[in-house]
């Protein structure tokens, strides 16, 4: 029988990790003592709670949680820690590349506005850089719950800002809300800018969210995409494409897209030829990190050492990384599978 290897050391990028989403457990509960704030109890027991955001009141109750960990963020120092520590454990999962997704317009109110909250963001990636040598970068990403003017400020704002490590624009929240051609101007003026356009689609919503994305968006990755799945044309197109989907299979069965984890159409995706990029999402709220995706194909898709190093190979020519970044990171696949 082949040796199962370990896939904590796996090289592979992280391309779809949200911001406040990404703090460990207990950082929260500090910050949280730190700044008298009440978190509410699914926040406080150490477990992932228990969510289902198929519907309206789910979703909102999902927004909730995420809003009171946000709160818990309030000084240049507490972004610090919380970016560091996200780069310390996509190291530990063997990661080489990380873009972490932010919307700037959250942290503002507490930093000193939307530019100084970006600068504060910025510096806590460089610094992380330094101190814990994982490649990383920034995908500014406007809420579709606000006004598309809001994006377009955004989208200008993270042009300025792309010669200091900002990579792409994303578009999130709940994708029931605000069609995708609303927010067409904001990711042409990021595109115009060299940004890539990664919005978030086909997870709450059906294949029609990826197709918006497609056309409306002129998206070169989606954020989550898994429901591509019920369209075979759709597929062949995101295949025929290259387009990557950021698929976060934790995350879909913990916010109720799926049922289980066999139910995730990993498969679908990987035979059609779709290109994917396993990501954790939100492991504060989900409960699992980066490697445990992979551990997800592995044993509920029966992914093999090889197709999991292929999953790990296209996560990589997906991100942003700089040519010799990728190439380290790809030989070290390689070794990963030769070892």
């Amino acid at each position: 029988m082949e040796r199962v290897r370990d896939v904590t050391e796996l090289p592979k990028a992280h391309l779809h990790l949200h911001f406040t989403g990404s703090m460990r457990h207990t950082t929260l509960l500090e910050l949280a003592d730190k700044y008298g704030v009440r978190l509410p109890d699914a926040l406080t027991s150490g477990e992932p709670p228990k969510l289902r955001a198929t519907d309206e009141r789910g979703w909102f109750r999902f927004q909730r949680l995420y809003d009171a960990a946000r709160s818990c963020l309030r000084e240049p120092e507490d972004i610090q820690r919380l970016v560091r520590e996200a780069a310390e454990e996509d190291l530990k999962d063997g990661s080489g590349w990380l873009e972490i997704q932010v919307d700037p317009t959250s942290y503002a109110p507490r930093l000193g506005g939307l530019i100084p909250a970006l600068e504060v963001i910025l510096d806590a990636v460089d610094s992380a850089v330094r101190e814990t040598g994982l490649g990383m970068r920034v995908l500014v990403a406007a809420n579709r719950m606000k006004h598309p003017l809001d994006a377009r400020t955004l989208a200008r704002l993270a042009v300025r800002y792309a010669d200091r490590g900002i990579v792409g624009f994303g578009l999130s929240n709940d994708e029931r809300r605000g069609m995708a051609r609303d927010f067409d101007r904001a990711f042409a003026i990021a595109r115009e800018g060299g940004l890539l356009s990664a919005p978030h689609g086909g997870e709450l919503t059906g294949p029609a969210s990826v197709r918006d994305c497609l056309d409306d968006l002129h998206a070169s990755r989606i954020g989550h995409g898994v429901r591509a799945a019920e369209d075979p044309r759709l597929l062949k197109r995101l295949a025929d494409r290259g387009v990557t989907c950021e698929v976060c299979p934790a995350s879909n069965v913990a916010l109720g897209v799926y049922e289980k984890h066999a139910d995730v159409p990993l498969r679908t995706l990987f035979e059609a030829g779709v290109p994917m990029a396993l990501g954790a999402d939100d492991p504060l709220l989900f409960g699992s990190r980066l490697a445990a995706q992979y551990e997800i194909a592995r044993r509920h898709h029966a992914f093999t050492d090889p197709e999991l190093a292929e999953l790990a190979r296209q996560s990589i020519r997906a991100s942003a990384a700089p040519e010799d970044v990728r190439a380290k990171l790809l030989a070290g696949v390689d070794d990963w599978l030769t070892a």
